[in-house]
C-alpha cells in the first residue's frame, strides 16, 4: 500500500456508525520518518472517549484540498513542537525533520508530515464554517484496511486522533466537486 491507499471514507462504529468521516491509516513502525514523527506527536492528545484523543492545531492540523474529483488532506505540524519531540529519539528523525517539505505561515513555520489523497465525491461536513475533523487512526504492523483499522480499535490494538481541519487554498471553490 502506498499513501494514495491509506486515506478512506467510512464510518467508525465504535464513534458513530451513521456520521462519514475521512480516515487516515497511521502505522507506528512506518519506514517513513515523517509517519512515525506524527506518530511521535500523538503522546500529545487529550483523551475524550476511551481510545480517542483530540489534539490543538500547534500540535497536529489538517488541511484538506479538492481538485476535481480529487480530496486531499494535508496534516502538518510546527516545527519547532516537532523538533522539540524528535530530540529524544535519535538524529535519524532529526536529520529527517530537517529534510521535510513546509507549507505557508501562520506565526509558526509548519511541516508536512502526511499528505493522502482518494478519488471521491464526499465532500466533509461543516459546523460553525469549519469542516469536520481528520481521524487518524494509529497501531502497529503495517498499513491495513478499513476493515482491519476498525478490528484494531474494537480490540484495544489501534487509537483514534482527532485532529482539527481547515480548507486549503480557495477552500469554497474547491469543495464543489466538478
Amino acid at each position: 500500500m502506498d499513501d494514495l491507499t491509506r486515506m478512506w471514507i467510512g464510518t467508525v462504529p465504535a464513534l458513530d456508525p451513521e456520521s462519514r468521516e475521512v480516515i487516515l491509516d497511521l502505522d507506528q513502525a512506518s519506514a517513513d520518518p515523517a509517519e512515525r514523527m506524527a506518530c511521535l506527536l500523538l503522546n500529545r492528545g487529550h483523551e475524550g472517549e476511551e481510545g480517542v484523543f483530540y489534539f490543538l492545531p500547534d500540535d497536529l492540523a489538517a488541511r484538506y484540498e479538492r481538485t476535481g474529483d480529487r480530496l486531499t488532506v494535508t496534516v502538518s505540524a510546527h516545527r519547532d513542537v516537532l523538533a522539540h519531540d524528535v530530540g529524544a529519539y535519535g538524529e535519524g528523525l532529526r536529520d529527517a525533520l530537517d529534510g521535510l517539505p513546509r507549507v505557508g505561515s501562520d506565526g509558526g513555520e509548519r511541516v508536512v508530515l502526511l499528505r493522502r489523497e482518494i478519488s471521491t465525491d464526499f465532500v466533509p461536513a461543516e459546523q460553525d464554517g469549519e469542516p469536520q475533523p481528520v481521524l487518524l487512526v494509529d497501531h502497529a504492523g503495517g498499513p491495513v484496511g478499513p476493515a482491519e483499522l476498525a478490528r484494531l480499535f474494537e480490540s484495544g490494538e489501534a487509537s483514534i486522533a482527532v485532529v482539527n481541519a481547515t480548507w486549503g487554498p480557495q477552500g469554497a471553490a474547491r469543495r464543489t466537486v466538478s
